[in-house]
């Protein structure tokens, strides 16, 4: 079960490098006020985080106010893919702010125009239409309504049913949550939808059976038919463990939805604007899916997400009664069309692959020196998890060891965030890391797992 970390300052060796710099100890006494704040006046949910008061950040850095410096290998979530503060997103937002538009509803905007024309030009031809959202769980609950609704009207009340996947993540709203595949986040809807369906995820580790009998096996089992099926949603990769499923099961998943008139949807929402080594992740599979959700990379800073899809299924409802009051907020739709220009015109999807190598080997090495107690290493381009397990061979998620290594990076100046998928180390810089940076992120991370193991973590 998730926990909090601990607002006692710790009296930790400095650290003076390039990239790291800690010179109080952590947390400093002097963020403890704002912290306490925090928690007096925040819900208890939003205390699960590293105690790192963040001032400012820049590039792959992350700045407190004490002479504190830490190398970002969370990117804020996977949010700064064109990294922290980049000049050219700065500049768009400041320009934008300055020129006195700071929203405008759903009434047409130049800006607005700009990006979904961008955003249609460098998606497949298959995705021709976008819309405009704030956050990732709004797209998908979008994606929900698009798919049951095409499904009504191609199949009848009959076919309203949407198959997802266990263990999945695709937000924190009502409908996100029941596709999701974590029982325990959706206890508190107590009835859940009947027709929303969770298959094994095949990640070779938690799932073995890879193969995609499994899927038809577990709908037979669920006794659902093809006709019962508007939808089916996927996590490109999914969130917790960085893990894709094989690309040979995702084509026939393609060929499955494409015969039975299935409308599949990919969540992006993580995994798109260059993460994962190519531009969209779903690239890795071969296939374009009818619909896909997209944001945090989006703009590399501010909140705005999109939903791209055909345009028979985006087109599907009259006007006004598909709409979002923030959609293309203007200061927002700046940074996206600049962060997605830098991510474009430097290419950093092939940034992405190359450093994602070097990171890949140095965690696998990691993995071999301490094979009882990281389970398996998954990922591509510039997303990793190291899972946890404890010793034994059993496959037992390991959350408290995950926990302490994490505390004691933040202590040496390399900056995750918490335990995710119960016993996941992610590691997530922003795309424009070096290879320098990245092998001292490697180093620190190897130092504390070490460390942790010693102290009996």
């Amino acid at each position: 079960m998730a926990k909090m970390y601990e607002m006692k300052p710790v009296k930790v060796p400095q650290v003076k490098t390039k990239y790291r710099r800690i010179v109080t100890p952590i947390p400093p006494p002097q963020a403890l006020p704002i912290m306490e704040t925090l928690r007096q006046y925040e819900p208890r949910s939003m205390s699960g985080q590293p105690v790192v008061l963040w001032d400012r950040a820049e590039g792959c850095q992350v700045y407190d106010k004490w002479g504190n410096m830490w190398l970002d290998f969370s990117s804020g979530v996977l949010v700064a893919n064109a990294g922290h503060s980049h000049p050219a997103v700065v500049k768009a937002i400041v320009d934008q702010a300055k020129h006195g538009l700071l929203h405008n509803y759903c009434f047409p905007s130049e800006m607005r125009a700009r990006l979904v024309k961008r955003l249609v030009e460098v998606l497949p031809k298959k995705l021709d239409k976008v819309f405009l959202l704030t956050t990732g769980a709004e797209t998908t609950e979008c994606a929900i309504k698009l798919m049951r609704t095409h499904g009504k009207r191609v199949g009848g009340p009959k076919k309203i049913g949407i198959v997802s996947f266990e263990r999945g993540f695709h937000g924190r709203t009502l409908g996100s949550q029941q596709i999701g595949g974590s029982p325990a986040l959706k206890e508190w809807i107590v009835n859940l939808d009947p027709h929303i369906w969770q298959v094994p995820f095949p990640d070779g580790f938690w799932t073995e059976d890879t193969s995609f009998d499994l899927f038809l096996k577990t709908l037979e089992r669920l006794r659902v038919t093809p006709d019962m099926v508007a939808g089916v949603i996927f996590e490109t990769y999914q969130g917790g463990g960085s893990c894709f499923m094989p690309k040979e099961y995702v084509q026939k998943l393609h060929a499955w939805c494409r015969k039975h008139n299935v409308i599949m949807t990919c969540d992006e929402v993580q995994a798109g604007f260059g993460r994962t080594g190519k531009m969209w992740g779903f690239e890795h599979y071969g296939i374009v899916p009818d619909l896909a959700c997209f944001g945090k990379g989006i703009s590399s800073s501010l909140p705005i997400s999109a939903l791209a899809g055909r345009k028979d299924l985006m087109d599907q409802y009259a006007p006004g009664s598909m709409t979002s009051t923030h959609t293309g907020s203007p200061v927002c739709v700046a940074a996206a069309l600049a962060s997605l220009d830098v991510i474009v015109r430097k290419k950093l999807w092939q940034n992405a692959e190359k450093i994602g190598a070097v990171i890949y080997q140095g965690l696998l090495d990691l993995q071999k020196k301490y094979p009882e107690r990281i389970g398996i290493v998954q990922g591509k381009g510039l997303v990793y998890a190291v899972q946890m397990v404890k010793a034994g061979g059993k496959k037992e998620a390991d959350y408290d060891l995950a926990f302490a290594v994490i505390k004691k990076c933040v202590e040496k100046g390399v900056l995750f965030f918490a335990p995710v998928g119960f016993c996941s180390v992610k590691i997530a810089p922003p795309l424009i890391i070096t290879k320098a940076q990245a092998l001292e992120g490697l180093k620190v991370l190897g130092e504390a797992l070490a460390e942790a193991l010693a102290e009996g973590a």
